[in-house]
């Protein structure tokens, strides 16, 4: 395709964009994070949601209030009314940065007195949001496996499958309740990419995914993108580490150089056309490790 993109029709780009000639989706697994300034309840892949449910059904004093229909006001009402849920106290200053500070009523908790006094097998609800994904599968595990109850183990189960697909994508150490503010541009993409697994024929485009990744995670990384690709996917990804570009199928180096020396496609080909042939600053480094 010789077609510069400044030529494309609006109806061309967004084929390009979203969705191929065979009507396959696209899903642009990028970086992208709300402003730390700028906070927001909504939790990134709905486990808190169920949690909640299931510290509604233990505690009988909230449960006894909140009908079917109304459980969603219930869900969002043991929320610290001070800073709603934030944590923190955020001072908007016209000129200037917005001014921080942690919520004294919650000691940044995030809830009320009464929500922290429900327990789920001894934990409240903040004790359960600082494990880590690994902690937290065998904790809801351990809740699926004992209760008699129908609700409790549709929830359970629930959370247990989301915390998973985390674990799949090398993010075993994060926390439950950890801000996306303080997630590193990989990490983010990774729990994006999260929300996706499972599905077929779709295109997944992401960005430097091993950003803040140790070796071994790396590996465990592209073990996920290889089911991925086998479930029927494709993968397009723009990344500098080489151990990434050894595992592709198909590699385009653009250069010659960064910035404003490059640009230009210097290299197509697999990985081993690459090192045998290619005469490009990515293949001799690929030739040197």
């Amino acid at each position: 395709m010789n077609k510069k993109l400044k030529d494309f029709s609006q109806e061309e780009r967004n084929l390009l964009y979203w969705r191929n000639a065979n009507g396959e989706e696209v899903a642009v697994v990028d970086d992208s994070n709300a402003d730390s300034n700028k906070f927001k309840r909504k939790n990134f892949e709905g486990i808190v949601r169920h949690m909640k449910r299931l510290f509604l059904t233990r505690d009988t004093s909230m449960l006894s209030k909140a009908s079917q229909e109304h459980q969603e006001n219930v869900l969002t009402d043991e929320l610290c009314p001070n800073c709603h849920g934030k944590g923190v106290i955020v001072t908007e200053l016209a000129f200037m940065d917005p001014i921080i500070t942690p919520c004294e009523s919650c000691n940044q908790t995030r809830y009320n007195e009464k929500a922290l006094n429900s327990k789920l097998n001894e934990k409240s609800i903040v004790d359960v949001l600082g494990m880590s994904a690994e902690e937290a599968i065998v904790f809801f595990n351990d809740i699926e496996n004992q209760t008699t109850s129908s609700t409790e183990k549709k929830c359970a189960s629930k959370i247990c499958s989301v915390i998973q697909r985390m674990l799949d994508c090398g993010l075993s150490y994060m926390e439950l309740g950890q801000p996306l503010s303080t997630l590193s541009g990989g990490e983010r993409q990774r729990v994006k990419l999260a929300k996706h697994l499972g599905n077929k024929g779709n295109i997944y485009i992401l960005d430097e995914p091993t950003t803040g990744l140790h070796i071994s995670d790396t590996e465990k990384l592209l073990a996920l993108f290889d089911r991925i690709v086998d479930k029927g996917n494709t993968m397009i990804i723009i990344e500098h580490d080489l151990d990434v570009a050894r595992h592709a199928d198909w590699i385009i180096d653009v250069g010659p150089d960064g910035g404003k020396n490059g640009g230009q496609i210097v290299f197509e080909g697999t990985p081993m056309q690459m090192m045998n042939n290619a005469k490009t600053i990515t293949a001799e480094w690929m030739r040197k490790e």
